[in-house]
């Protein structure tokens, strides 16, 4: 017996992203970056509710660098020291776009039952 399932679905067998890579991937989505570059953008993006550290932003970046989601654009030297920029690639563009769905879409049904139960906000 087959069953339609979204485990048969190859983009819907990915694992949610962690919010740290999303607002990477996201902050790529606008322009390559170096490192700080990225930290700034992140904290900007979220507010300043994100602030990445350096050792778990290098850390995220070989992670998706190896997942093919974003690559190196190139290298420069700034006041001797290496600068690295990092580009989104098209998978990375597509995996955002799926993520920003997936995200949009759970948070819709939560407003919807949260206002079907006049719940969390003015009565």
């Amino acid at each position: 017996m087959y069953r339609l399932s979204v485990y048969n679905d190859p983009v819907a067998k990915l694992r949610a992203l962690q919010e740290p890579s999303f607002l990477i991937l996201t902050s790529l989505a606008h322009e390559p970056q170096h490192g700080y570059g990225i930290i700034t953008d992140v904290e900007r993006i979220s507010q300043g509710e994100i602030r990445l550290r350096a050792g778990t932003l290098y850390a995220a970046l070989d992670r998706l660098q190896a997942e093919g989601l974003i690559a190196e654009e190139r290298e420069e030297i700034v006041d001797g020291r290496l600068r690295r920029y990092y580009r989104l690639t098209e998978e990375g563009g597509r995996r955002l776009a799926a993520e920003a769905e997936r995200l949009q879409r759970n948070a819709r049904t939560a407003v919807t039952r949260l206002r079907a139960h006049r719940i969390g906000g003015p009565a």
